[in-house]
């Protein structure tokens, strides 16, 4: 059996400019983000045969999965959903590079982004189960980038061999195979 890791294709929404970027301001970027189009590229899909796609139901998701899929089966679950954005709050600006770090580390130091993340590896569990239980053969992913690290951890402990990855690039198909 193959699993077919794809990252959505990069979104068309640069990242916030100026010298100091606000709580709020930054809040509305991860907004605005959530509903901006994506730039299309291309995916190898190799001479597999997918049998189904699965694929998180964010519409940038969705538009890539409909773009390099073409069969009718693609089925859309909520399970797949990127991990929601740390919300901010405060009057003072700090520069994008200082906003990046504090989301890197949210994890360890924001209670809301460990139970989120607690939540994403219950929904892996639960597609990958749902994904063994239907017995196919082949299957496509198309999803997000912090769930694809933790959809990775989870695949390998459950016996498939795959590449490594920190961060999936856009448009890339990573196979796993047991």
């Amino acid at each position: 059996m193959k699993i077919g890791l794809v990252r959505h294709f990069k979104v068309a929404k640069p990242l916030p400019r100026g010298i100091y970027i606000t709580p709020d301001n930054l809040n509305q970027w991860f907004l605005d983000y959530d509903l901006a189009d994506i730039e299309y590229g291309s995916t190898e899909l190799g001479e597999i045969i997918w049998s189904q796609c699965y694929v998180s139901d964010m519409p940038r998701a969705i538009k890539t999965a409909e773009y390099i899929y073409t069969r009718n089966d693609i089925i859309q679950t909520d399970k797949l959903r990127e991990l929601p954005a740390p919300k901010y709050k405060g009057k003072f600006g700090l520069p994008f590079i200082f906003w990046a770090v504090r989301i890197r580390l949210a994890p360890i130091f924001n209670r809301e982004t460990r139970a989120a993340v607690a939540d994403a590896k219950k929904r892996i569990g639960a597609t990958l189960d749902a994904i063994h239980e239907q017995g196919s053969e082949n299957v496509l992913i198309v999803s997000h980038a912090a769930l694809m690290v933790y959809m990775r951890k989870e695949l390998l402990k459950r016996g498939f061999t795959g590449p490594s990855f920190s961060t999936p690039n856009n448009g890339e198909l990573y196979i796993f195979e047991k």
